[in-house]
């Protein structure tokens, strides 16, 4: 099927007008609950514990490599950390918790809100030893995209990752990012 081309009055190429166009709301910072897990608001008081000594069960630092922060060695410098970087409206900072074990096992963000376009990435991925490769971390990235693209009518939903992330770009092609 051939793609009609639409011109501006200049003759550029554009992309067909989307009538009716509103801005998107602001992600709420309300719970969402799946089968496996439950998202919600960081609150660095009841999920620092948690997150820290989830994330601690990769003694390697492996999984930090790809981000611009952590690991962290204390308890004290993690919960420093949360506290003056992770408890803005943008990035908005999300806890995971593992329904089955009742504890914080990773987090993620919404970040670069542009609600009058109807854009939003996520992003500051980082899941625990205990969530990776389960169906925990697919039904995490379902929920937020769900609640993006069907609650709030957002039309782009983007996910950068480090080239160099071989398993970040695997579970942004499973979960049908595609590059560009």
């Amino acid at each position: 099927m051939k793609k009609k081309n639409y011109s501006n009055e200049d003759g550029q190429s554009i992309g067909e007008s989307v009538e009716g166009w509103k801005s998107c709301p602001v992600p709420p910072k309300t719970k969402m609950e799946g089968r496996y897990c439950v998202i919600e608001i960081l609150d660095v008081e009841k999920h620092a514990e948690d997150l820290f000594h989830s994330f601690a069960k990769d003694t390697t630092d492996y999984d930090w490599t790809y981000l611009h922060y952590g690991g962290f060695k204390s308890l004290i410098k993690f919960k420093e950390w949360l506290q003056t970087e992770c408890l803005h409206n943008d990035p908005l900072f999300h806890v995971i918790i593992d329904k089955s074990q009742n504890i914080a096992v990773g987090m993620a963000s919404y970040m670069r809100i542009q609600q009058k376009i109807g854009n939003i990435e996520v992003g500051h991925i980082h899941f625990s030893p205990a969530m990776q490769q389960k169906t925990i971390g697919t039904e995490v990235m379902y929920l937020m995209m769900k609640r993006v693209f069907d609650e709030l009518g957002y039309r782009r939903y983007e996910w950068k990752c480090d080239s160099l992330n071989e398993r970040s770009c695997q579970s942004a092609k499973r979960l049908g990012f595609t590059f560009e």
